[in-house]
């Protein structure tokens, strides 16, 4: 890495060098620049940045290998996006980069309270060619702490070594925590008074935008005392938003990213206003981004936060982009359903499923356990959906095992929880 790209180097410094470093080395931007007769010497600051075109998750994955700016000899660890709406997109890494995720989750950690002291207790996968997992394991050991490598699932062996290790920390998928909770009552073991004081929740949203607790939040802090921080992260960036002890939204780290957050015309959207996260990559050197869209809606907040730090913050993710479903003219995020089947202590697996009906309409349905199926029950869902989102969607019954080998698909690295067909 060359030194122009030292930590003490202003975030214009770092854009500058970005510009000029990819219309070196990337092919994909090199084209663009040619096509739209981009001057990069005219964008100086972030501001500037509306100059260029977005990237979108369809350009990525149409020209996946152009926008590689090193030989492939170069590159130390291959991922892939978790393809949660598309086909799984190539990431290359190299060591620059994983030192760069190394930073990222480092910073993070201490943001969510962490210090050498810790003890985390991985409860995500580790390989399958996921950068999150390495991210983790990265960042401990750059902060000095320890970490136990446990993977997901297996709630026995979870609390074997939480009880073997005393971990401080859990990072885990949240939906996997109340399961960790219900096995840990069956089995007569003393969950609040283990030594885990913290849990950092991916891949999902614990609180509502206006910072309450969601359903799953609430059903995970009233049955233990523990804090829960949220963080957003995607491949693409390497990076995350790490929530601090407010937990008022996650925070950007300026030294690794450019944030945006845009409306549907492409303009930056005002304090408190939801959008489209769109980022900017500083540092990489791989596969770097310009003016990324990547799909998720959130909150953004410009305000300092209570805990000191100036850098703008993120709200948890309403919702994705392409998942917004319109179901009897009313708009609907996933989230929102899962937020309502989360209240219903009874459901422990779900699936959603949306698909068109003949009219071209969307219809939803929602796969639940079969010994579920009682005219009561029924009744209960339709109510509360009702009163929650206005709509109630169909109700399909299947045996718990063909809904578990539904959602937990072998070549997939989180539960399904939603699918389209």
């Amino acid at each position: 890495m060359t030194t122009s790209m030292h930590h003490a180097e202003t975030p214009e410094h770092k854009l500058k060098y970005l510009l000029s470093y990819v219309s070196d080395h990337s092919p994909y931007y090199q084209k663009v620049f040619r096509e739209k007769s981009i001057d990069i010497d005219s964008i100086l600051i972030a501001g500037d940045l509306v100059k260029l075109p977005f990237t979108t998750k369809d350009d990525l994955a149409a020209a996946n290998d152009d926008f590689l700016c090193v030989p492939k000899s170069r590159i130390t660890d291959f991922v892939t996006t978790s393809g949660t709406l598309s086909d799984p997109v190539a990431f290359y890494l190299t060591d620059a980069d994983i030192e760069r995720l190394a930073t990222n989750e480092s910073e993070s950690f201490k943001c969510a309270g962490g210090s050498e002291h810790d003890i985390y207790q991985l409860m995500t996968t580790i390989d399958r060619r996921f950068m999150a997992g390495l991210a983790y394991w990265m960042g401990a050991r750059k902060i000095g702490a320890g970490m136990i490598r446990v993977g997901p699932g297996a709630p026995f062996l979870q609390w074997e070594s939480i009880q073997r290790f005393s971990p401080t920390v859990i990072i885990a998928i949240p939906s996997f925590i109340p399961r960790l909770i219900d096995y840990a009552i069956a089995n007569n073991i003393d969950f609040r008074s283990s030594s885990i004081q913290s849990i950092i929740c991916i891949g999902e949203p614990i609180r509502n935008s206006d910072f309450t607790w969601n359903e799953l939040g609430k059903r995970i802090t009233s049955q233990w005392n523990v804090k829960l921080y949220s963080t957003y992260a995607s491949t693409e960036m390497g990076a995350a938003f790490t929530e601090c002890g407010e937990g008022k939204g996650g925070h950007l780290n300026p030294d690794l990213l450019i944030l945006e957050v845009v409306d549907e015309d492409g303009n930056a959207v005002k304090d408190g206003e939801l959008g489209e996260v769109v980022v900017t990559t500083l540092g990489v050197e791989g596969m770097p981004l310009l003016r990324y869209k990547t799909g998720d809606l959130c909150h953004v907040y410009y305000s300092p936060c209570a805990c000191g730090r100036t850098s703008p913050r993120l709200g948890p993710v309403v919702g994705r982009k392409q998942q917004m479903i319109k179901f009897k003219g009313t708009t609907i995020f996933p989230p929102a359903l899962f937020d309502v089947l989360d209240m219903v202590k009874e459901i422990e697996l779900y699936q959603v499923v949306v698909s068109k009906n003949e009219f071209g309409n969307d219809e939803i349905t929602i796969l639940l356990p079969m010994h579920l199926q009682t005219p009561v029950f029924k009744e209960m869902l339709h109510s509360l959906f009702k009163s929650r989102l206005r709509v109630t969607p169909g109700f399909d019954f299947i045996t718990a095992e063909e809904l578990t080998f539904r959602m937990y698909k072998q070549e997939k690295r989180k539960p399904e929880k939603l699918i389209y067909i």
